[in-house]
């Protein structure tokens, strides 16, 4: 959206600050109530539309309970998926679905985890019936801070770090005019804050002192990158083989910056480039316009994220005379034993 178009929505912005505000002050005064399921809920979430680093968080956060003792489970919107209403994705290991019908995320989520999960917009409905096909004591609520009709044990907030330095109005303002779906004034209700700074290296120390006096505990993270993987073989091959590589670079993320900028800083080449809307749902026609850019550009190779890969896929026949990798990255904490002590506190 355009900042002009932005600027003639700004008038609207007041009426959504009504909405959100009301519809806050029934669950805060219990008119709304949450509804308790049989298990404990996480819920991991933001303020604002994408691009936080919520997946890496949850497939993190998911791992880190099962590593615990516990038998964790996922339940999310599934954002971007050609079906509706409750879908389970997986009970155990391997998913039980295509990526097209249950959304990239989730389907990412459930490869790296091995862990049952399920979509539906619904989150009570998805939780109740997601808990009576599996077993699980501990559901991960993906993107859960603004469904408030499900009771949660824990609330987790993530920023990003280049959305937090941004303090433009078309940025951290509420939508139309911003980007935020909710004003900061809601961290009240937050158990603690993540300020993921992806593949920066410095923590801006600034930012976490801005947020004290909000009484919450703040930890910090960042993103690794790992290794590039094969998609369809799935070998993987150690960052320093791509270094000085002339690759076709492929993106459908929210915020392809940080993704380019560690391609640079790995050494593989980012200017040949094809980037695609956040959660793009490959046809035909991007198969033949990247098998198009490739061969013309001489690319060595095609790079995409891990999240565009498991929609690659499906169309490994159309790419077998070309090789595609996708970055492998790994979401870290700065802090990580003080955060596995707030966790198990919490839980326990």
């Amino acid at each position: 959206m355009t900042e002009f178009l932005k600027i003639l929505l700004t008038q609207f912005v007041p009426v959504y600050a009504f909405v959100v505000t009301i519809r806050n002050l029934f669950f805060d005064k219990s008119v709304f109530k949450s509804k308790r399921v049989n298990a404990k809920v996480v819920s991991v979430g933001n303020l604002t539309i994408g691009g936080s680093g919520k997946t890496p968080f949850v497939i993190y956060l998911t791992n880190l309970l099962k590593n615990s003792g516990y038998k964790p489970s996922v339940l999310s919107r599934g954002y971007g998926r050609n079906t509706k209403g409750y879908l389970l994705v997986s009970k155990n290991d391997e998913p039980l679905t295509n990526v097209q019908n249950c959304g990239d995320e989730i389907y990412q989520t459930v490869i790296e985890c091995k862990v049952p999960a399920a979509v539906c917009e619904n989150r009570v409905e998805g939780a109740e019936r997601l808990l009576k096909e599996v077993q699980s004591d501990i559901i991960v609520l993906d993107d859960g801070f603004q469904h408030r009709w499900i009771y949660r044990n824990l609330d987790i907030v993530l920023f990003d770090q280049k959305f937090l330095l941004d303090e433009s109005i078309f940025n951290q303002s509420l939508l139309p005019l911003g980007i935020m779906r909710e004003g900061f004034n809601s961290l009240k209700r937050a158990d603690a804050i993540i300020i993921n700074r992806k593949f920066c290296k410095e923590k801006n120390q600034n930012l976490i002192e801005k947020f004290r006096h909000y009484n919450k505990p703040i930890f910090t993270a960042y993103y690794k990158a790992i290794s590039f993987v094969d998609m369809t073989r799935k070998t993987e091959h150690t960052l320093e083989e791509f270094e000085g590589q002339e690759s076709l670079v492929i993106s459908g993320i929210a915020n392809p910056t940080s993704f380019l900028s560690v391609l640079n800083d790995v050494g593989v080449s980012s200017k040949n480039k094809i980037i695609f809307r956040d959660h793009k749902n490959y046809t035909l026609r991007e198969v033949q316009q990247i098998r198009k850019e490739f061969y013309q550009t001489n690319s060595h190779s095609v790079v995409t994220t891990e999240k565009d890969a498991v929609k690659l896929l499906q169309y490994s026949i159309e790419f077998d005379d070309i090789d595609i990798f996708y970055l492998k990255i790994a979401l870290c904490m700065d802090d990580e034993e003080s955060f596995k002590r707030y966790l198990s506190e919490k839980l326990n």
